[in-house]
């Protein structure tokens, strides 16, 4: 069935309707891409699905007193956790590089992810006018650029401390933002397919890691990330095409990464509170559908290396990517207004230690 002919599902429109290949610009909005991405996900692969109702209920209950105790951060709180440097051990950093992702504990407090959430709700709340919990479902939500209108949502985006360890998983000595992404994937969305970013940023480098930052704990049945690795599991599924219409890419890539275990190692687990995973620009993820009541909040962050340019034909795949580089043209140098240095090896400032 293609995306076409699924109920609830995104279509595409007007010219991208015609188009026979992804080498085209994207011509409608940002939502209308994800609404777009989603509907290629393969509904049938869901690993979670064996928990059943009960336990799915039981999570649903542990969130909800999660969600709805507890401190919150304040300003001042954010101010001096997000600049305190995260300690990252050489081991860590050398797993990225080989497995090109990582999940790192404790990267963030409780309290800070509780704040976190309540300001990520009230974006949505103002772009949507609906509470991602209880006012819809089946979306998968997002709101880009808000650290330019949210004052605390610009602490968690330019955090020296998150910044830092994307510098310093990359082994790059600067990192500018890319982008922002508050994402819901609201009760009852389907699964978000296989895919790797290289193509979604139209950046001429694969020096690139996006920060996911989860604003609650993340069991199997709300759909956490999944990763494929090694950093080059991509070689298994290079020759797939790709399926803009239906679900045939997602299950193919899933099929050719699940034949040979010994050469892809899926790792699908959990995330706890305070956890936060990183993954490159080469490294395959997908998650599942979220069968809980309540939005899978995510902040995702993504850095690139100080000098990268753009290349010189962004496609279809890079969404509306002039949004984040305004003024920059293609095969230019990407250091647009909003695309700081988050991070600098060489800076002076005391929350940037080198």
């Amino acid at each position: 069935m293609t995306a076409d002919a699924q109920p609830g599902k995104a279509r595409l429109t007007g010219a991208n309707a015609a188009r026979t290949d992804v080498d085209q610009p994207w011509e409608q909005d940002n939502q209308a891409w994800w609404d777009w991405y989603v509907s290629l996900g393969a509904e049938e692969i869901d690993s979670s699905s064996a928990l059943g109702e009960q336990g799915v209920g039981r999570i649903n209950d542990r969130l909800n007193a999660e969600l709805n105790e507890g401190d919150v951060a304040t300003d001042e709180q954010l101010e001096i956790e997000l600049s305190t440097p995260y300690p990252l051990a050489d081991g860590q950093i050398r797993f990225f590089q080989g497995n090109g992702h990582i999940k790192l504990p404790e990267v963030l407090s409780p309290s800070a992810v509780r704040r976190l959430r309540l300001e990520m709700t009230a974006c949505f709340v103002a772009e949507f006018n609906v509470d991602p919990d209880t006012d819809a479902a089946d979306r998968f939500l997002s709101v880009e650029m808000a650290w330019l209108t949210n004052p605390a949502i610009r602490r968690f985006v330019l955090s020296t401390r998150i910044a830092r360890l994307s510098a310093e998983l990359l082994g790059v000595p600067a990192v500018r933002l890319y982008h922002d992404n508050l994402l819901a994937k609201q009760p009852g969305c389907g699964r978000t397919p296989w895919h790797y970013d290289r193509h979604h940023f139209p950046l001429a480098t694969d020096d690139i890691v996006t920060a996911w930052i989860p604003a609650q704990r993340i069991a199997p049945p709300m759909g956490p990330l999944t990763f494929a690795g090694p950093i080059d599991a991509h070689r298994h599924v290079d020759h797939i095409e790709f399926d803009k219409f239906g679900t045939s890419y997602d299950r193919r890539v899933d099929e050719a990464f699940r034949r040979d275990p010994d050469c892809v190692r899926i790792e699908n687990g959990p995330f706890d509170i305070g956890e936060v995973s990183f993954h490159h620009n080469l490294c395959f993820h997908s998650a599942g559908p979220n069968r809980t009541r309540f939005s899978r909040m995510a902040m995702a962050n993504t850095f690139f290396a100080d000098g990268t340019r753009v290349v010189d034909h962004p496609t279809m795949v890079s969404g509306d990517w002039q949004k984040f580089l305004p003024g920059v043209e293609p095969g230019a140098i990407a250091d647009s207004r909003l695309n700081p240095i988050c991070w600098s090896k060489n800076a002076a400032s005391p929350d940037r230690l080198p």
